[in-house]
């Protein structure tokens, strides 16, 4: 069955962007998990199940390229009807805590730590993909930057209490961590 989302992709890539399929520069990604309490080795945490329960899921497929940047759509199910999600690329792995992911994933990264100059924290330099769940809990996000990983990638994508904020000093902040997917972009 994991086959079956990368086959997708590279039909959508191939008609979408022709001749592109073919290059070897192109990379595709494809995760998924079940959201369980944090137990060494899980892939799919949940820090906060009163947000992101037990038992709920996400699913991320990730495309980048020379030619055509890098695009990422999220699909997540199980989660409270009609509540907005922020959701993010992260630098490392998911742990037992929403901290261990470490903090966005930025093309060009902010010399300043924590990161809230939208200068760097913006939805070009990062990979946002919020959300808004449907009457169901399931919620959809596609993001699309025109670059594309190197040998410096993200490893995590987090699910957080709120949408991101834009201004500055609060720019790429979307509140607490609720729930990280290993990604191996």
């Amino acid at each position: 069955m994991r086959l079956l989302p990368s086959v997708v992709v590279a039909a959508a890539l191939a008609v979408l962007v022709p001749g592109v399929a073919a290059a070897s520069s192109v990379h595709t990604t494809t995760a998924g998990g079940t959201f369980t309490a944090y137990a060494p080795g899980a892939h799919a945490v949940t820090y906060r199940p009163d947000l992101v329960p037990a038992g709920a899921r996400a699913h991320v497929f990730s495309l980048s390229g020379a030619h055509a940047g890098t695009t990422t759509s999220l699909v997540v199910t199980g989660l409270p009807p009609g509540h907005s999600y922020g959701a993010h690329a992260h630098a490392r792995p998911c742990g037992a805590t929403g901290d261990a992911a470490g903090p966005h994933f930025q093309h060009v990264p902010d010399p300043v730590k924590p990161s809230v100059d939208p200068a760097y924290a913006n939805p070009r330099n990062e990979i946002w993909l919020d959300f808004t769940t449907d009457r169901l809990g399931t919620g959809f996000a596609r993001s699309t930057v025109d670059w594309k990983f190197d040998a410096r990638r993200a490893g995590s994508v987090v699910l957080h209490e709120t949408h991101t904020h834009t201004e500055p000093g609060h720019a790429g902040t979307a509140g607490a961590r609720l729930a990280c997917l290993d990604v191996a972009f």
